[in-house]
């Protein structure tokens, strides 16, 4: 079984994740045929002194990552997991998964841009927190994860990119999506965080 947990063992700190994010979205901007049909996407103005990364696939599934001077919430929800409030008898989040929070991330959770209409919890299978003080990524202590699922909140399949941040992931999860080549070159030049160039740019979107 893989969780959150595994995942939060996996991810870097909040500035190493920030620029990567960052990374993701230029590259789907850049490859994309479509601005709509892009999953990643990054915001700088969010907020009073918030930026947001997102992500949405489309498909039902997507995760937020929110840095605030008081630190970062991570968010996702995979819509075939059985720790969704859809799947629960009562409509509510999955116990533990957002129970410890800290005070001072809780709001963001109340975002309306993360939670569904027709019921009133946040939309969320997995969540990871981290203070401006902290030194790690925390989640639920208490969490009862449901057995025999492998990835029972969605947290490896969501968080793919962000555990494994190398350029042959990146390369490969663009080629499936977009269904063509996508230099590896252009990939490492991008998530290194240099600018774009022209000729960066026509290998992305030749």
């Amino acid at each position: 079984m893989s969780t959150l947990r595994e995942t939060a063992a996996r991810l870097p700190g909040p500035d190493e994740l920030r620029s990567h994010l960052r990374a993701l979205a230029v590259l789907d901007a850049t490859i994309g045929d479509e601005p709509q049909y892009c999953c990643y996407g990054f915001h700088a103005d969010w907020g009073p002194g918030e930026e947001a990364a997102l992500m949405d696939n489309g498909s039902g599934d997507d995760f937020s990552v929110v840095f605030t001077p008081s630190g970062v919430l991570i968010r996702g929800f995979d819509h075939e997991s059985r720790m969704s409030p859809y799947a629960t008898d009562d409509e509510e989040v999955w116990p533990g998964v957002i129970d410890e929070v800290p005070a001072v991330l809780r709001p963001l959770l109340d975002e309306p841009a993360f939670r569904e209409e027709d019921i009133d919890v946040p939309r969320v299978t997995t969540c990871l927190w981290r203070t401006s003080d902290d030194t790690q990524w925390r989640t639920g202590s208490a969490i009862d994860f449901p057995p025999g699922v492998e990835d029972p909140d969605g947290s490896a399949y969501l968080f793919r990119l962000l555990t494994d941040r190398s350029p042959e992931a990146v390369q490969s999860y663009f080629e499936d999506y977009y269904e063509r080549p996508v230099p590896l070159d252009a990939i490492r030049h991008v998530l290194a965080g240099r600018p774009l160039t022209p000729e960066i740019t026509t290998a992305l979107a030749p």
